[in-house]
């Protein structure tokens, strides 16, 4: 997660000199004339900065960081080109504010440039990603979880979206199984509420599985991930029990 640690016009401003900016949707020119794998940026961001900020071309809705969106658009107002952007970008990536909850080595090297080339080229940009860049982050099909002899499997996105593969679910009544495998770096949980239950399981990370057992009658319950703000986000669905 990027924590800037100055408004962003004070970073600008002590960013390195601005160059005219360059679009790019794959490897080659970046905003500031560089070279950077574009792709290999979105990928990173997606798995490692997507849960904490809110990017829109990479689909991210993260809630404990700043608005990249948003950010860079006080920028553009203030006559900023992109190539400064990328410049704080990648600063704050490669040095972050050690009081915010940005961690250290989200990305370094070649990755931490390519992160940032990417922010800085996708941040306030209207419209979505084309090419190979849309093909980095495919959208997922939503589908209705089944469960089958009390066993309820409702993972989370492995790419680290607040989200799960399932907006909904369906179950018979009685005892009933949740689990949740996440596979990303950034831990997720399965809970549910609704009915008099609420149950929430244990929280999980790189590959592990999330699970609590529940009686259920039929009605509509609420299944979501209670780490802080990722419900908020949309990481959540409807069970319905019949």
């Amino acid at each position: 997660m990027m924590r800037l640690s100055a408004p962003i016009k004070t970073a600008v401003v002590l960013a390195a000199a601005a160059l005219a900016a360059v679009g790019a949707q794959g490897c080659g020119p970046t905003v500031s004339g560089g070279d950077a794998n574009l792709p290999n940026g979105k990928k990173l961001f997606v798995s490692r900065c997507g849960a904490c900020h809110v990017l829109g071309r990479a689909g991210s809705k993260g809630v404990t960081g700043p608005n990249l969106d948003g950010a860079f658009q006080q920028a553009l107002a203030d006559g900023f080109p992109r190539s400064t952007y990328e410049g704080v970008t990648h600063r704050q990536i490669l040095y972050p504010d050690t009081k915010g909850a940005m961690p250290a080595n989200l990305a370094t090297g070649q990755d931490a440039r390519d992160v940032a080339a990417y922010v800085a080229w996708a941040a306030a940009r209207p419209g979505k990603d084309t090419g190979i860049l849309d093909a980095i982050v495919p959208g997922l099909n939503q589908v209705v979880a089944v469960a089958k002899g009390g066993q309820l499997e409702i993972d989370a996105d492995p790419s680290g979206q607040l989200k799960y593969l399932a907006s909904a679910a369906t179950a018979s009544a009685g005892t009933l199984v949740l689990t949740s495998v996440n596979k990303a770096s950034i831990p997720h949980n399965i809970a549910l509420q609704g009915s008099g239950v609420n149950e929430l399981g244990n929280i999980v990370q790189n590959g592990k599985t999330s699970m609590i057992t529940v009686t259920v009658k039929p009605g509509k319950y609420t299944f979501f991930c209670s780490v802080p703000g990722h419900r908020l986000a949309g990481m959540q669905g409807t069970l319905t029990v019949k």
